[in-house]
């Protein structure tokens, strides 16, 4: 059934032109070299400390480590990351 339903999905993203984070309610990371990240589609953090940000996402979380992380901005769901950043990760929820 899942996998009928990711079909039906990929198929509605593509007759109608959407982007796929959208349509499976996927985070957007953007990052610029290994000081800046911008993460579009979370919902909401976890823990925050100059070592780690976590960031609740629709089917898990998102990881992120470095050193010296400051949020420079955040909103609802979206949020700007500055600092030294070594390590991104996404855990699925299972």
């Amino acid at each position: 059934m899942r996998r009928i339903n990711r079909k039906l999905r990929k198929m509605a993203a593509d007759l109608m032109d959407l982007p796929q984070d959208v349509v499976f309610d996927l985070p957007r990371v953007t990052m610029i070299g290994d000081r800046q990240l911008y993460i579009e589609n979370h919902r909401g953090v976890l823990h925050f400390s100059d070592e780690s940000l976590r960031l609740a996402l629709g089917k898990g979380e998102l990881v992120i480590t470095g050193e010296g992380l400051v949020i420079r901005t955040i909103w609802t769901e979206e949020v700007f990351v500055e600092g030294k950043i070594k390590h991104i990760e996404i855990k699925e929820q299972g």
